[in-house]
């Protein structure tokens, strides 16, 4: 078993899969050990960084996201410091940006070893993923099966397209982004929830329960019919 092992891993691909592995591993251990801020620090945070806030939102979000930080926590914390309306277009920045850094990593360190050693209904699934258009992915980022740095990291393995993830990533988003920032910015200020910014997370609920319908249709017509 320890030969094989290192066998392996004197190929390239390999070695840079087991680097994917072991960088999920460390931000996972990370998410135990550090600390996230408090709601009531949050507000201040954004005085401190004055007119650098926004990139700071959006950059420094991306970068929680893709270290596995959950995108409600970091939804929450941008309305939280924003508000509502400011806190989710922010919030769905960091979500583009965090979707197309976990893609890029995940394609260069995960997709040849991936693509060399998928074989049977594995290599169907990666063909299902290289021709997926983006209500496919607006389908899987609804699905509760990760977090969404680890379905950006686990999307570049496959041979997927990074347009239509990308599209599909920030639409999926938006109900959600939309949802929590608003009762992010209500925890700062109570009593001031902003319900026309907590409606699409309720359309958002409607709009997975719809495309996971069409999913499963679309996935039964494709079987063959038993003779």
């Amino acid at each position: 078993m320890i030969q094989a092992v290192r066998r392996l891993l004197r190929q390239p691909s390999a070695r840079r899969f087991a680097l994917l592995l072991l960088l999920l591993a460390a931000f996972g251990a990370a998410l135990l050990v550090v600390g996230l801020p408090t709601a009531e620090e949050l507000p201040g945070l954004a005085d401190r960084l004055g007119g650098l806030a926004p990139v700071a939102a959006v950059v420094g979000g991306a970068l929680l996201l893709v270290a596995l930080v959950p995108r409600t926590f970091v939804t929450l914390a941008a309305g939280a410091i924003f508000g509502p309306l400011e806190g989710a277009a922010y919030a769905l920045g960091a979500a583009l940006l965090a979707a197309a850094l976990g893609f890029a990593v995940g394609r260069l360190l995960g997709r040849e070893f991936v693509a060399d050693r998928v074989r049977g209904r594995l290599a169907r699934l990666d063909g299902w993923f290289a021709r997926q258009s983006v209500l496919g992915v607006i389908t899987v980022r609804l699905l509760p099966i990760a977090g969404f740095g680890l379905v950006s990291y686990g999307y570049g393995t496959t041979g997927a397209r990074v347009l239509p993830f990308l599209a599909g990533s920030v639409i999926a988003s938006a109900p959600t982004a939309f949802g929590y920032a608003a009762v992010g910015a209500a925890v700062t200020s109570p009593g001031h929830v902003n319900w026309f910014g907590v409606a699409p997370a309720a359309l958002g609920l409607v709009a997975s329960v719809v495309l996971i319908r069409r999913w499963w249709r679309a996935e039964r017509q494709r079987r063959p019919t038993p003779r």
